[in-house]
């Protein structure tokens, strides 16, 4: 006779959140479209940016603060736009660097429940959702970058522009990192990976720490100038019946 099978418990397959419903997706893809349709539409005219990156959280007497509004300030004085999250801190004195030295000043503000709010030195502002729809925008139209002393938001957008860079998805777009005793320890271990072949040595040339602004200005303009061409000739113009003229700046 055979042998009679013992009861086996029934094992269920158990997700977290896992996939919404499909017209949860639709709609979050949707929401992530417009998003990138929205920031494309009132950025498109703001010209060749450099984005500056830093924490939110210093104050109007603090050096950081202080020198991230020279940074502002030189990046005015080389033509182009001061780019930044649109935050308090050190986003809020470069655009405020700029825009009181008369250079174009924008920010791509995430819309958070503490900390972040939109600072009132820029001549465009637009908020997100999306952590990585915002970091897109503030890479798309910048061509170089400044990265001021900051907390793990701050890290996390100079290793994702590193990445680019490092894959060639952004070519020879120069990185300035002011605050030696800040970012020190960070240099060192890039060091250490380029030592254990994990990053390239010509990575680390479009890499400068210093303290001083004017020294970061001039490495931006040596990599901007080396690599591009000036092009002279008529910007493009915003469209009426596109509504683009709401656009211009």
């Amino acid at each position: 006779m055979a042998k009679k099978e013992e009861n086996k418990p029934q094992v269920e397959t158990l997700f977290l959140d896992g996939p919404g419903g499909r017209s949860i997706e639709l709609r979050f893809a949707f929401e992530v479209f417009m998003e990138f349709f929205k920031g494309f539409r009132k950025m498109h005219f703001i010209g060749p940016c450099i984005t500056v990156f830093g924490s939110a959280r210093f104050t109007e007497e603090h050096e950081y603060y202080k020198a991230a509004m020279e940074v502002g300030k030189g990046i005015a004085g080389m033509g182009f736009t001061t780019m930044t999250g649109g935050g308090p801190g050190v986003m809020e004195a470069a655009n405020r660097g700029a825009f009181e030295n008369r250079g174009r000043s924008v920010g791509c503000n995430i819309v958070l429940p503490m900390e972040q709010h939109p600072n009132p030195y820029m001549h465009r502002s637009i908020n997100f959702k999306y952590f990585f729809v915002r970091k897109v925008l503030l890479l798309k139209y910048s061509y170089g970058f400044v990265v001021l002393p900051g907390g793990a938001g701050t890290m996390d957008e100079f290793f994702e522009t590193l990445t680019l860079i490092q894959t060639g998805v952004i070519k020879d777009f120069p990185i300035v990192l002011i605050g030696k005793e800040f970012y020190q320890d960070l240099i060192d271990l890039v060091d250490k990976m380029i030592k254990r072949g994990t990053m390239s040595p010509q990575d680390r040339d479009l890499i400068l720490l210093t303290d001083s602004v004017d020294e970061g200005i001039a490495h931006i303009k040596k990599y901007v100038y080396t690599n591009y061409q000036v092009r002279k000739g008529k910007a493009p113009k915003p469209r009426r019946w596109m509504f683009e003229k709401l656009f211009d700046i």
